[in-house]
C-alpha cells in the first residue's frame, strides 16, 4: 500500500484527500523514487570518498582519481565522475545565506506600477526607481524592497498581479522607461507621440496596463528597429542562454495564440525576428535596472499563472490540476486557493533542483537581497485537491534542507541577503532553521504583540504589506468601508483591535490626526533591533486604500492604484521625510 508520508503528503491528511493527492502528483508504488546522485558539502571540511573519482570543477578544471573532496572546494556546482556509474552532482555551499555583518539599515518598500513620476506613462518605471533610489540614498537611506517584476504574457488583458506573473525568471517590460532604450534618440518622433499619449494615463490613478503596453511596444518596437540588434546585444543574447530564447519564442506564440499555452494549437511557429525583440527587451531591462543606486531587496513569488511560461517549460515537474493555497484559519474562515501549480517534490528533486536554482539566479542577478514570498514553502505547501476547494486540502512536505542549501549558494555568490516571509501560519521550528540559515524574518506591527524593542535583530520590521491595511486605512475606518465595498467579510473586531495597537504604540488619543499617527508609529518602529526597518510609501503618504485586497478580482483595482501624488511631489512631502527621520537614527547603508 502507498505511504502518502512517503512521497510527502500530510500524515494526518483524510484518506481520500491523500489519495487524491497522490495521484495528483503522479505516486506510483509504495515509495518514491529514489533521489538523484547529488551530495550537498560545506566548504572548510575534508570529505572521504568510498571509491575513487574524478571531480570536475564548475569551471571545468578536471581532478583525475581522488580519494577524498578537500577544505578548500571553492562554492558551486561540480560533477563527480565513476566509471559505469552516473555522475554525481556536488553542490558546494556555505550552508548559510550571505548577510553584512553589523547590518543596521532603513529604506522604503515600494510598489513599482504605483509610483509614478510626472516622466512615466501611466506606470512606475525604471528610471522613475532610479530617482527614487537616488533621492532615498541623499537620505540615509540604505535599501528599497520591491514587489516582484516578474513577466506577464505579451498580451491583452495584461495580468496585473506580480504574483501570478508568466515567469518569475524574466521582468516586466511594462517598467521600461523607453525614452532610455537603445533606439530611442534614432526613433525619436515615434516615441515622443507615444509619450504623450502615455503621460496622459497619469491623469487617471487607476493603472491602465493594457493602454501602456500597447503604447510601449509599439515604441520599443520602433526603438529597436531604429537600433538594430548589434554585436554588444549578441553577445548578451548568446550568454544569456536557451532559457531567453525559450522565452522569447514563447511570447511570440503567445502574442498570436493567446497567454494560455494549454489552449494553443499542436504547431505553432514563431517568427524569428519578434523573437529577438523579446529577447532585446529583456536586454533593455537588465541595463535600465544596472543604474539604482541603493541596492534592491526583490521579492520571488511563491508561484506562476499555470497558462504561463514556466508551466509550460517546466510541466512535467508540476501538478497541473491542483493548486497551493492556504488552511482555513481565523482570518479567512473559508481558506485560500492562490491559483498556482505546485512543483512535485520528487519531480523536483529528481531533476536536481534546476528550476528552483534558476529562478533562484535570475531574481538575484544584480540584486541586493531577496524577499522569498511564503517562505514555509521551502519546507510545505498547502496543496488543494484538483476539483476541490481549501476545506479539502493538506500539507505537502518539500526537502528544505536541500532547498536552503541552494538558497544560500545562490545568495552567497550574489552577495545578496535574504529575507524569508514568514507570516501566517508557521510550522514548529521554521523560524530557529531560518534563523540559523541566516534567513532574515519579517516581523509586522500589525501582527506582533510585543513592542517593536523586543523583535528579533534578524529581521526586516515593517507596519503593514501590500495585502493588508494601510496605517491610514486602520485609523480613519476606512478600510473597513473598502473591505465591504469589495465583498469581502468585514471582521470589525480586527480592525478595532489593530487601532488600538497603533494607539498602544504611539501613545495617541482617538482625535490625532493620521500624519501624526504615520510619524510616531515609524518613530516606535525604529526601536525595533532589526536590522532592517522599512516604511511603505504608501503609509508615508497616508494612502488609505491597501495595494491589494485579498479575496477580490472584479471588485477592487488590486495592483492598479497608482500613489496619490507623483515622485516629485512625494520628494517634498514634509510628513515623508519626517518618516524618514524617525526611522534614520543609528542605521546606515546596506554593504
Amino acid at each position: 500500500m502507498t505511504d502518502p508520508a512517503a512521497w510527502g503528503v500530510d500524515p494526518d491528511a483524510p484518506p481520500e484527500t491523500a489519495r487524491v493527492l497522490l495521484d495528483a502528483m503522479g505516486a506510483e508504488g509504495t515509495a518514491p523514487p529514489p533521489p538523484p546522485p547529488m551530495r550537498f558539502v560545506r566548504p572548510g571540511r575534508a570529505v572521504a570518498l568510498d571509491v575513487p573519482a574524478d571531480l570536475v570543477l564548475e569551471d571545468g578544471t578536471e581532478l583525475p582519481a581522488v580519494r577524498s573532496l578537500s577544505s578548500d572546494l571553492p562554492l558551486g556546482y561540480h560533477e563527480l565522475r565513476r566509471d559505469g556509474a552516473p555522475p554525481e552532482r556536488l553542490v558546494v555551499t556555505p550552508g548559510r545565506c550571505h548577510l553584512p555583518p553589523g547590518l543596521r539599515a532603513w529604506g522604503w518598500a515600494v510598489q513599482l506600477a504605483a509610483t509614478r513620476s510626472r516622466a512615466s506613462w501611466g506606470i512606475g518605471d525604471l528610471g522613475d526607481l532610479r530617482r527614487l533610489a537616488g533621492w532615498a540614498a541623499e537620505r540615509g537611506g540604505g535599501f528599497l524592497t520591491l514587489s516582484p517584476l516578474h513577466a506577464p504574457a505579451p498580451t491583452v488583458p495584461q495580468q496585473p498581479s506580480p504574483y501570478y506573473a508568466s515567469s518569475r525568471r524574466f521582468r516586466n517590460p511594462l517598467h521600461l522607461r523607453v525614452e532610455d532604450a537603445d533606439g530611442a534618440p534614432a526613433a525619436a518622433e515615434a516615441v515622443a507621440a507615444a509619450a504623450r499619449a502615455g503621460r496622459a494615463l497619469n491623469t487617471d490613478r487607476r493603472v491602465d496596463r493594457d493602454a501602456v503596453w500597447v503604447l510601449k511596444r509599439a515604441a520599443l518596437e520602433a526603438c529597436f528597429a531604429a537600433a538594430g540588434p548589434g554585436p554588444a546585444f549578441d553577445r548578451w543574447r548568446s550568454d544569456a542562454g536557451p532559457a531567453l530564447e525559450s522565452w522569447a519564442r514563447w511570447c511570440t506564440v503567445a502574442e498570436r495564440h493567446g497567454a494560455d499555452w494549454r489552449s494553443w494549437p499542436a504547431a505553432a511557429e514563431a517568427r524569428p525576428e519578434r523573437v529577438a525583440f523579446f529577447a532585446w527587451l529583456q536586454w533593455q531591462l537588465e541595463r535600465q535596472a544596472a543604474g539604482v543606486l541603493l541596492p534592491v531587496v526583490h521579492d520571488l513569488a511563491v508561484g506562476f499563472d499555470p497558462g504561463g511560461f514556466d508551466a509550460w517549460a517546466w510541466q512535467d515537474l508540476l501538478s497541473l490540476e491542483a493548486r497551493i493555497g492556504a488552511p482555513p484559519d481565523e482570518f479567512n474562515r473559508a481558506g485560500q486557493d492562490w491559483g498556482l501549480p505546485p512543483f512535485v517534490p520528487w519531480r523536483l528533486r529528481s531533476a536536481c533542483y534546476e528550476p528552483f536554482v534558476e529562478t533562484l539566479r535570475s531574481v538575484l542577478r544584480g540584486a541586493g537581497g531577496l524577499r522569498v514570498d511564503h517562505v514555509m514553502g521551502l519546507f510545505r505547501l498547502f496543496w488543494v485537491p484538483p476539483g476541490a476547494g481549501p476545506a479539502d486540502g493538506a500539507y505537502v512536505r518539500y526537502p528544505a534542507a536541500d532547498l536552503l542549501d541552494l538558497l544560500a549558494l545562490e545568495s552567497a555568490r550574489a552577495g545578496a541577503l535574504v529575507v524569508g516571509e514568514d507570516l501566517g501560519t508557521v510550522g514548529a521550528g521554521v523560524r530557529e532553521e531560518l534563523a540559523a540559515r541566516d534567513v532574515l524574518s519579517m516581523r509586522l506591527l500589525w501582527f506582533e504583540d510585543d513592542p517593536p524593542e523586543a523583535w528579533p535583530e534578524r529581521a526586516l520590521a515593517i507596519v503593514t504589506t501590500h495585502d493588508l491595511p494601510t496605517v491610514a486605512g486602520v485609523w480613519t475606518g476606512s478600510d473597513l468601508a473598502d473591505q465591504g465595498a469589495a465583498g469581502v467579510p468585514v471582521a470589525e473586531d480586527g480592525a478595532a483591535a489593530l487601532r488600538r495597537r497603533l494607539a498602544a504604540r504611539t501613545g495617541l488619543a482617538d482625535g490625532a490626526r493620521v500624519d501624526e499617527v504615520v510619524v510616531a508609529v515609524h518613530g516606535a518602529l525604529a526601536s525595533a533591533p532589526s536590522a532592517l526597518v522599512a516604511a511603505t510609501l504608501e503609509d508615508a503618504l497616508r494612502v488609505p486604500e491597501r495595494p491589494n485586497m485579498p479575496g477580490t478580482v472584479d471588485s477592487w483595482p488590486n495592483w492598479s492604484l497608482a500613489l496619490p501624488v507623483p515622485l516629485e511631489d512625494l520628494e517634498n512631502d514634509p510628513v515623508v521625510t519626517a518618516v524618514g527621520d524617525a526611522l534614520s537614527p543609528g542605521r546606515g547603508p546596506v554593504r
